[in-house]
C-alpha cells in the first residue's frame, strides 16, 4: 500500500515538473528576429559614438541612426575596396526603399588626418544623396571604430598617399536595438536588402 502510494506521489511530482518546464518553454517569448539569419549579433557591437558631419558638427550615434542604417567604415583614398562596399551599400539602400523600408547608410573614415568634414560629405553624396558622411579627431574616429569591434592601422609608406588597412564589415543599426546584423564583402546588394528588411520589419513589429 505504501509502495503504491509513494510511486503514485513520485509519478503526479515528475507530471507537475514536465508539465512545469513544458509551460516555461512555451510562454517564454521567441527571438523576433530568428527567421532573419545572418549575424545576429544585438548587444555585442555597436555603441554611443561622437563624430563630424560634413559641415563640421558634432553628431552623436542617436542623432545618425533615426531608421535602419548600414554603417560602413573606410577611408576616401581607398582604391577599390571602399568605393565597391559603399556603392553595395547604397545600391541595398535602394532595393529596401522599392520595398517601401526607408533605410541610411553612412560612411564612417577612419582616416581622420586626410578627410575632413567637407570631403567625407563630398565623397559620400557621389554614392547616394541619402548617405551620412562622418570624420572626427583621431580619438573621435577610434572610440567609434572600437564601438564596432573594428581595425584599422595606417601604413607609412608614404607621407601623403598612404594607404589604411581596415575591417571591411557593413553593419545594420536601427535605433533603440542597436547593431543586429553584419555583412561582409562577398554579399550582394540583394542578399543585404533581403536581410535588412527581415530584421527591419522585425524590428517595426516591436514598437
Amino acid at each position: 500500500m505504501n509502495r503504491t502510494i509513494a510511486l503514485g506521489s513520485a509519478a503526479a511530482i515528475v507530471t507537475l515538473l514536465v508539465a512545469g518546464v513544458l509551460a516555461t518553454t512555451l510562454m517564454a517569448p521567441s527571438d523576433p528576429f530568428d527567421d532573419c539569419g545572418g549575424g545576429q549579433v544585438a548587444g555585442s557591437i555597436g555603441g554611443p559614438f561622437e563624430l563630424l558631419n560634413n559641415t563640421g558638427q558634432t553628431v552623436t550615434d542617436a542623432q545618425v541612426i533615426t531608421e535602419p542604417t548600414l554603417i560602413y567604415f573606410g577611408f576616401t583614398f581607398c582604391p577599390d575596396v571602399c568605393p565597391l562596399d559603399n556603392a553595395r551599400n547604397a545600391a541595398a539602400v535602394d532595393i529596401l526603399a522599392a520595398q517601401g523600408i526607408s533605410a541610411t547608410p553612412v560612411f564612417i573614415s577612419i582616416d581622420p588626418d586626410r578627410d575632413t568634414p567637407e570631403i567625407v560629405g563630398s565623397y559620400s553624396e557621389n554614392f547616394h544623396d541619402k548617405m551620412i558622411g562622418l570624420t572626427g579627431s583621431p580619438e573621435q574616429v577610434a572610440a567609434a571604430s572600437r564601438a564596432y569591434k573594428t581595425f584599422f592601422s595606417k601604413n607609412d609608406d608614404d607621407p601623403v598617399n598612404y594607404t589604411v588597412n581596415h575591417s571591411t564589415f557593413s553593419y545594420l543599426a536601427v535605433p533603440g536595438l542597436g547593431v543586429l546584423d553584419f555583412y561582409n564583402r562577398n554579399d550582394s546588394p540583394e542578399v543585404v536588402a533581403e536581410r535588412a528588411a527581415c530584421f527591419a520589419k522585425a524590428a517595426a513589429r516591436l514598437n
